[in-house]
């Protein structure tokens, strides 16, 4: 093998990094989705189309596939019904290796040493690694589980709309926006629900924390209630061991303030992203589950 490509797929998109053995970066590359639980065969076709766009970049072809050892950290990846289902597709790589978003992230954040992280983007999870031993709190995917997550904030501002143009709460800057947004027609939201993706409702978190900051009372609850929510999660990995967290992903990076000043003391930066985390898997002998 003389190329190393690491990809790190959610909801929202896939990133692939094309790096040589030595851990060169050679190109990255972004596509779309690549949770596994929205479909193998899409996760796959977003995976090849940034490994694709990234050997290209790289002066790299198809007949270079043979060459690559792949690291696949992505989402819905601890299912294992859906682990195996993408697992069992044909691939022209030489070595494909494949575990979950939250376990990259967790590699890239550490380098690989042990240690804890919390993810908060459009989903959510944390991860403890001790040696060989994983624990993981919540990342049941949306919308039983991943609080502290745009998704689950997203959802909760959508109720809240709703429940502002029954005349039940009160009819924020915020939720005039998100009315705005669908032509204040209540029937388009309903129809909208009906097949809106963790990213689709994970759009409307950027307005949230910027409205929050202007001290809109319906954003302010809704991130009041993001940040309990991921503080839930932090006490249960520190519950198992856990001494210091590093927060990832999107939500993560801005809802620190948010706090308390006991769980802030816990955090610690990240040393790597999941990216990096992803180059890790593809060096070793980092498969969920048995091949």
């Amino acid at each position: 093998m003389r190329y190393l490509v690491g990809i790190d797929g959610g909801g929202t998109s896939c990133r692939a990094r094309l790096c040589d053995t030595q851990g060169k970066v050679l190109a990255e590359a972004k596509t779309g989705s690549a949770n596994i639980l929205l479909g193998a065969d899409v996760a796959m076709k977003s995976i090849l189309d940034a490994i694709a766009t990234a050997a290209s970049l790289a002066g790299l072809s198809e007949r270079n596939y043979g060459e690559m050892s792949v690291g696949l950290a992505l989402a819905g990846a601890e299912q294992r019904t859906a682990w195996y289902d993408f697992m069992a597709q044909p691939h022209p790589f030489a070595r494909l290796t494949l575990n979950t978003d939250g376990y990259g992230a967790c590699l890239g954040a550490w380098k690989g040493r042990d240690g804890a992280i919390f993810i908060a983007g459009t989903g959510s999870v944390g991860l403890l690694r001790q040696g060989k031993q994983i624990s993981v709190v919540g990342g049941r995917e949306f919308p039983i589980s991943d609080q502290g997550s745009g998704a689950v904030m997203g959802l909760r501002l959508i109720q809240q709309v709703l429940l502002s143009v029954d005349g039940i709460m009160p009819q924020t800057e915020l939720a005039r926006l998100v009315l705005a947004h669908f032509d204040h027609d209540v029937d388009a939201i309903v129809e909208w629900s009906k097949t809106a993706l963790p990213c689709d409702y994970g759009q409307f978190s950027p307005e949230i924390f910027r409205l929050a900051e202007a001290n809109d009372s319906l954003a302010v609850a809704l991130l009041q209630q993001t940040a309990a929510d991921i503080e839930m999660w932090l006490n249960a990995l520190i519950a198992r061991g856990a001494d210091q967290i590093c927060l990832m992903g999107g939500i993560a990076e801005r809802i620190a303030p948010w706090l308390t000043p006991a769980i802030q003391r816990r955090l610690a930066p990240p040393q790597g992203d999941a990216m990096d985390g992803a180059i890790l898997i593809a060096q070793g002998d980092h498969n969920l589950y048995p091949r």
